[in-house]
């Protein structure tokens, strides 16, 4: 501190603003901060008595205390020190003076406890805390003598119930839980007792049960049964039950069972509620009579119990003195005195004695003032200990003072100041600080403050010192500054400055000293720009339902960034913002969204931006939009007649958007009950609306209103209102006629509503005569809305009219409508029918129409059928495909599409109307041109040479004519650039050709190969294929010197196909055994290539399960589980059609079985000398195929195949699928398979279809180097069959 500013401080007194905070020595409370060393006081802790329950767990008694040091705690226990079985941590980690005793062993801690917090200081204690730990209440076992009285005489009957915790309720009951009746003459007394005034035959019974319930421990316990004998007193029978005859019970003088003796002495306490009780015995019963001697009775009092208990709330001292309660009966009196004493317990005269800060020297003066009946007796402590009055010490005990002269730093303790009388105690801890310290600043020193402009601020100088400081204040050093109207010194040593300004912003100090010494800090003032709304919400209305938006914008000084937010209020709530997506609240940047809006939302809404210094608000009123409500108190007046009738309402709120229209709506419960149909339609401005009814119906009405938002809720409906019948108001309409029959006329309309009845028995009448004659009308009564006039000419026009009626009259005059009698089929046919081929699937037909008066009807169009006789590829089969097509109206010619090329067709019409076809006319015959072919299913390329590669395909489905040839493409590829180098085109002439050995190829290139079938009409959409030539390095070695790698080709490679699987078996040379295989195959439909797992070739076959009825696939056998175009076999399929079975013979019951069998024992003797001649020969094979060259570009699919892998090891032989080879395997039959043989229908197809596998192995047709199968494919093949034996057909392998 400088010099000047010292300076300036001893000169206070001349400055403005200067606090001068001097504290007298006896402050009215103790507050030192507990950064100071300080005495220990005691906080918390628990006020006694503890009763701890039978339910509770644990039972925690709390003592917990502050001082600096930390205070250790300690306890005792009936006067004696107690060490706590589990002592608790507070927050600091210090040990706490709270202990919790377990619920198990809670008994032996039964007693009164005191907590002594200690330092170094002193010592703070509590009162004294009880334990009480209450035994669980019960009756003791007894056995009961039955209690004989004679009647008359008095009665009690003892309960004794035991103790417990209160409270407690006693009750007297039966066995069967129902309460012993009560009155003037049996009462229970306030010790539960049962008394009787005098004893009655009625009273005898044995089940008298005392029950004690504790509510707080939730029991109830129950006394053993009492039985009374209530004598009878009949002098010539003892035994109240041998004669029906009673006699009255002698009189007798009152006397009091409760209380005894004739005075009782009541001492209770201030506050507590007074209760005496007299209950009396005697005949007749008596009664009681209560007063105060020389007094009246308060007004307080009460009585109860059948004015057996005197009850006076609160008692005062006022109501002391003597009570007397006299019990009377027509014989005398009785009386008993009751002596009223209210005493008090110790309580503080004024306040408890406060603890006190002072300095060295100075007297000290601690008063304890308390008062109490009887008077107090006041005990000292110093710390805990008995502090007594020694003379000529400086520190005196003088009753209710304790006096410390010119105290000392060592005169610092806690004393204790103890109050005591019969009825309790009062303890308070002092806490007596003889301290001279300087002053010690608490305020974190350079405190940063911040004030928006124009806003107070106060910074906070906290100070502690003994004796009190003088605390002054300095801006930038100079007291000067610091003055005005606007800044201003607080009694705590803080500075308040009032409206900052710009300028105020800078350092502050304060300064404090006293006698001991001085000290100061710095605080930081920083003014900020106030918070200002520039961009309030508006006022705005909107539509239930939508969504309202209000925009707030705000600034702030950007400093206060951090602590910037915008909230919204609802008419003074908050709204609450969930981040939840159902919320219906959405803050987004500035916006406040309102989904969904409702009529609750309506209201004022403020938005409030606010940091942390400060707060700005903007309000705008939100005003819903919604549908109007129900309008109220609908009147019905009538104006001409009953069906005439005047409609009133009061219109419901608009919700501030004006009602366009009200609706007025009916329900009639006589044909629809319960169903609302609308009537009329009232302008917005208008309450009335007046409403024609229909006749002998029961009406109500009820009304809604409708405004720009939609249509409100309806009101609640009027009265039943009838009206009377009459006649019907209009007549049938949409009167129409048909002619179903040729001599016969329809005529059918719409009835009127049941509503529109207007009352019982309704008919129409239906009148009728033809069109342009004179005729007269013939008329009919019907119920029905339909009438049938017969015999009648055919297709004739025909007046008709319906007029309606009831019991109450005739409807209006009917209008006449015309229609036609009956139709009948056309009598001719068109002629001079000619056809215009268009294309090979469009053709144009054309006729002359037949005349109107043939049609007899109306014409409805015309009907084109033709007949595809036959396909000209196959002339000799016959089709019989029959299609046709309608046209409707007068027309004399039509286009037909979708014909088939190449094919031989007969055409007729005929024409039609509502009642049928009339007759076909001549036929014409024509023939459709040959089209191009369809795609060929499969294209392969193999066996590649550095020059040359073998093309192999199968020939389309469908030629559309007759197959003239092929056209192949092939173009050499960059397989860098995949750019066409070089193309060529061959021309291959031939219809049964399938493959082609392409030479004069580049070695090692890739080559593109397209390929399309051709008729005379064209060539069809070509199929692709890729692969490369070889060069010399990649050339396949001889079979002699072949890799161990390499797999030879298979031998009796065969298939049978059924019509969900096929089956693959071949033959497998001895040194193929341990090799495997993969089995790919393709639906020719989608080109899509699935591979099996690997096979072991030794299991001779694999199965191809989950096929397509009536589908072509193409099979492979690889040696890789790669789809390049080396393969051991390659054959195109068909499954057979569902539901073809095979014609299943009954061997058993053939006359020839025997004879079959004895061929196929000779035929496999045969086979057996064959096979065992050709194994030793060794058998011809295909070569080695050459290594995969490039990958095919086809999308697999892996699938798991099923096998059968297991063989029948009891009939081991011949296996029917390979031929001149040994198998130890037999294929058993395929689930669900026949043992019979399909007949000669297995083979059905085109003349064309000539080449199934059976053709190829009877014709000798080969495999060739590679394995690949060389052959033709025809689309129709209908091969193999549900039995295996007639099945697959064997393939001989090719020579290499």
């Amino acid at each position: 501190m400088t010099q000047k500013t010292w300076r300036v401080m001893k000169l206070a007194g001349s400055l403005q603003l200067v606090l001068l905070l001097a504290l007298a020595s006896r402050a009215a409370g103790l507050n030192i901060p507990l950064e100071v060393e300080q005495l220990p006081t005691i906080t918390t802790y628990t006020s006694g008595p503890i009763i701890a329950l039978p339910f509770d767990n644990t039972v925690t008694v709390r003592c917990e205390a502050i001082g600096n040091p930390p205070p250790e705690y300690r306890w005792t226990k009936d006067g004696k020190n107690f060490m706590p079985p589990y002592i608790t941590t507070n927050k600091t980690d210090h040990t706490s003076g709270t202990f919790v005793l377990r619920k198990q062993h809670i008994v032996q801690f039964q007693g009164k406890y005191r907590c002594y917090a200690s330092n170094k200081l002193g010592t703070a204690m509590t009162e004294e805390i009880e334990l009480i730990v209450p035994n669980v209440p019960k009756f003791p076992k007894e056995a009961i003598d039955p209690i004989v009285v004679k009647e008359g005489d008095p009665l009690v009957l003892e309960c004794n119930p035991p103790e417990g915790v209160a409270p407690r309720q006693i009750y007297w009951m039966s066995f069967n839980l129902q309460h012993i009746e009560q009155d003037d003459r049996v009462s229970m007394g306030s010790d539960g007792n049962l008394y009787f005034s005098n004893a009655l035959q009625k009273d005898s019974r044995q089940d008298y049960c005392c029950h004690a319930a504790f509510s707080r421990i939730r029991t109830i316990v129950q006394k053993t049964a009492m039985t009374v004998v209530v004598k009878s007193l009949k002098p010539d029978n003892e035994f109240p039950d041998s004669s029906n005859a009673t006699e009255a019970p002698p009189v007798r003088k009152p006397g009091l069972l409760l209380p005894s003796g004739v005075q009782t002495e009541k001492v209770l306490l201030k506050g507590e509620d007074l209760q005496l009780e007299c209950i009396p015995e005697g005949f007749p019963t008596p009664t009681i009579k209560w007063m105060k001697m020389g007094d009246a009775l308060p007004s307080r009092a009460k009585l109860s119990k059948f004015k057996k208990l005197l009850t006076i709330t609160g008692v005062e001292e006022k109501d002391q003195g003597k009570y007397m309660c006299i019990a009377s009966n027509s014989v005398g009196e009785a009386a008993h005195y009751f002596d009223v004493i209210v005493e008090d317990p110790p309580k503080w005269l004024t306040e408890p004695p406060k603890s006190q800060l002072t300095v060295t020297g100075s007297d000290v003066y601690i008063k304890c003032s308390v008062r109490g009946n009887p008077v107090p007796d006041i005990t000292w402590r110093r710390n805990g200990e008995l502090f007594r009055d020694e003379p000529g010490n400086y520190t005196r005990v003088l009753d209710d003072t304790v006096v410390i002269h010119n105290a000392r730093a060592e005169d610092s303790a806690v004393y204790q100041c103890e109050a005591t009388n019969s009825h309790g105690s009062l303890l308070v801890n002092v806490n007596i600080m003889v301290l001279n310290m300087a002053p010690l600043i608490l305020t974190r020193n350079y405190q940063e403050y911040a004030v928006i402009l124009g806003r107070d601020i106060i910074m906070n100088c906290r100070v502690f010192s003994s004796p009190p400081p003088i605390i002054s204040w300095f801006k930038d050093g100079d007291a000067i500054t610091v003055k005005g109207e606007r800044f201003f010194a607080l009694q705590n040593g803080s500075l308040q400055i009032i409206g900052a300004e710009e300028n105020d912003s800078g350092r502050y100090m304060c300064v404090a000293f006293n006698t001991e010494g001085n000290s100061n800090i710095t605080a930081v003032l920083d003014v900020k720009d106030r918070t200002q709304i520039v961009d309030p919400p508006q006022n705005v209305q909107i539509i239930s339902g939508t969504t309202a938006q209000l925009m707030c914008q705000a600034e702030y000084d950007r400093s206060l960034q951090s602590t910037f937010e915008l909230v919204w209020r609802k008419d003074g709530e908050e709204i609450p913002l969930s981040p939840e997506e159902n919320s219906r609240y959405v803050v987004n940047n500035r916006m406040l969204q309102i989904m969904n809006v409702n009529l609750s939302d309506q209201g004022m809404y403020t938005c409030i931006a606010r940091t942390g210094l400060d707060e700005e608000h903007a309000t705008a009123l939100l005003t819903v939009l919604d549908v109007p409500d129900a309008p109220m108190n609908l009147v019905i007046s009538e104006i001409k007649s009953p069906r005439n009738i005047f409609l009133s309402w009061v219109p419901g709120s608009d919700h501030h958007s004006s009602i366009t229209e009200f609706i007025v709506e009916y329900e009639e419960s006589q044909w629809e009950p319960g169903r609302w149909r609308e009537l009329v339609k009232v302008p917005g401005n208008l309450a009335t609306a007046q409403l024609a009814l229909h006749g002998h119906l029961n009406y109500q009405f009820r009304v809604y209103a409708v405004n720009s938002v939609g249509p409100g809720p309806p009101s609640e409906p009027t009265e039943t209102y009838k009206t009377p019948p009459a006649a019907p108001d209009r007549n049938p309409q949409n009167i129409k006629i048909h002619g179903h029959l040729p001599h016969q006329m329809d005529i059918s309309w719409e009835p009127l509503l049941p509503i529109e009845h207007n009352g019982p028995g309704l008919e129409y009448k239906v009148s009728y005569r033809k069109l342009g004659v004179d005729d007269g009308w013939q008329e009919h009564l019907v119920n029905r809305p339909s009438f049938v006039v017969t015999n009648t000419p055919t297709f004739v026009p025909y007046e008709i009219k319906i007029q309606s009626r009831n019991s109450d009259g005739w409807g209006p005059d009917p209008k006449v409508v015309t229609g036609y009698s009956g139709e009948d089929v056309p009598t001719t046919a068109p002629r001079d029918i000619a056809v215009e081929v268009i294309n090979i699937t469009v053709l144009r037909v054309s006729w002359t129409p037949v005349p109107p008066a043939t049609v007899r009807g109306h014409l409805g169009g015309y009907n084109v059928h033709w007949l595809r006789m036959r396909n000209l590829k196959n002339p000799n089969k016959i089709l019989n495909e029959r299609q046709s097509l309608s046209f409707h109206g007068k027309r004399s010619h039509a286009f037909v599409p979708g014909l088939e090329p190449f094919s031989e067709y007969k055409l007729t019409v005929n024409v039609f109307n509502k009642k049928g076809n009339g007759p076909n006319s001549d036929p014409v015959i024509f023939s459709t041109p040959e089209g191009v072919p369809e795609q060929v299913p499969i294209l392969t390329a193999s066996n590649a040479q550095k020059d040359s590669i073998l093309l192999v395909w199968g020939p389309p489905l469908e030629t559309h004519g007759t197959l003239i040839g092929y056209l192949l493409q092939y173009h050499l590829i960059n397989e860098t650039t995949l750019e066409m180098v070089d193309s060529q085109v061959k021309n291959i002439t031939g219809a049964d050709t399938t493959q082609w050995q392409l030479q004069g190829l580049k070695e090692g290139s890739l080559y593109r190969f397209h390929i399309s079938a051709c008729t005379r009409a064209g060539c069809g959409p070509p199929l692709a294929q890729e692969s490369n030539t070889i060069t010399p390095e990649h050339l396949s070695p001889t079979p002699a010197v072949a890799p161990v790698h390499t797999l030879p080709a298979l031998l009796n490679i065969s298939s049978y196909v059924s019509d969900t699987f096929a089956k693959i078996s071949w033959t497998a040379r001895e040194e193929q055994q341990d090799s495997q295989l993969y089995v790919a195959y393709m639906n020719n439909r989608d080109g899509n290539w699935r591979i099996s797992e690997a096979v072991n070739i030794s299991q001779s076959f694999h199965i191809v399960d989950g096929l397509k009825p009536g589908t072509v696939y193409t099979v492979r056998l690889m040696t890789k589980r790669l789809l390049d175009n080396t393969s051991i076999f390659e054959d195109v399929i068909q499954t057979q059609v569902k539901g073809v079975v095979g014609l299943q013979n009954d061997f058993a019951t053939q006359g020839w079985v025997i004879g079959t069998m004895c061929a196929v024992a000779l035929l496999t003797l045969v086979a057996l000398i064959a096979c065992f001649v050709q194994k030793n020969k060794g058998g011809k094979y295909a070569g080695t195929p050459p290594r995969s060259q490039r990958q095919d570009m086809f999308s697999m699919e892996k699938v798991k195949e099923k096998e059968d892998l297991h063989t029948d090891m009891e009939s081991q032989g011949m296996n029917d699928d390979t031929f001149c080879e040994y198998s130890d395997s037999e294929e058993k039959p395929l689930k669900g398979g026949s043992l019979g043989s399909l007949t000669g229908d297995d083979m059905v197809g085109d003349s064309t279809s000539r080449d199934s596998l059976v053709d190829y192995a009877e014709g000798g047709r080969e495999f060739d180097e590679d394995g690949s199968f060389i052959g033709e494919y025809s689309g129709h093949m209908h091969r193999g069959s549900v039995s295996e034996p007639n099945g697959p057909s064997s393939v001989k392998p090719g020579s290499s």
